[in-house]
């Protein structure tokens, strides 16, 4: 379980293409400190298992269903990522509750600069429309953010100058795919209404 607050940003420093996968090799000091294999590290909002360390850096294998599913596959040495350790529990919970688990991909629409922040629209897939509501969170290339507006097919965050210089999102530009994970919470509420079931557990027949 992560929180959306990214640690560091890193940079991939290999590829190695397999069959039907990847093993990325990737420098980030910070969140390699301590870190062994099979440990978890969230990269651009994926989280990935930790295959080996060595001087900074960490390999990971990702499978087709992964590059399949969110942006990871348009990565090539040199691209830079954002990477964050799963959460301690007893911690403080920064951003909110999010699992590494990509529900899909969007794409840059527009940034709109300003002195103190800027406004960035991002296109929204049809089937996560329902997920994404004005105020509420939303991970975006694992950065937990708060959504300003949102339509059928797009939403706007509004990143702090913070957010630009300490996160990927400070450089893309439009039309560069980002990772989305939506919140879980309104996932599993939604099954369990469309199950019947009583959200504040009256008795009764089922709904």
């Amino acid at each position: 379980m992560f929180t959306g607050i990214v640690e560091e940003l890193g940079e991939v420093t290999a590829v190695e293409e397999l069959a039907e996968a990847s093993r990325f090799r990737l420098r980030g000091p910070v969140v390699t400190e301590g870190a062994k294999h099979g440990d978890s590290i969230a990269v651009n909002g994926v989280c990935l298992t930790v295959v080996e360390t060595a001087e900074g850096e960490f390999t990971a294998d990702v499978m087709q269903e992964t590059l399949n599913r969110s942006s990871l596959g348009a990565l090539a040495k040199g691209s830079r990522v954002n990477l964050e350790r799963p959460m301690a529990l007893g911690g403080r919970l920064g951003g909110h509750l999010v699992q590494g688990h990509v529900d899909g991909t969007g794409a840059i629409l527009s940034r709109t600069p300003s002195e103190h922040w800027e406004l960035v629209k991002i296109a929204l897939p049809a089937n996560l429309s329902r997920y994404v509501v004005e105020k509420g969170s939303i991970t975006v290339d694992g950065v937990s953010l708060t959504v300003v507006e949102a339509a059928a097919d797009w939403f706007t965050i509004s990143l702090i100058p913070t957010t630009l210089a300490l996160t990927t999102l400070g450089i893309k530009e439009p039309g560069d795919p980002v990772n989305l994970e939506v919140d879980v919470l309104a996932k599993y509420v939604e099954r369990l209404l469309a199950a019947g079931v009583d959200p504040l557990h009256r008795t009764g027949e089922s709904k």
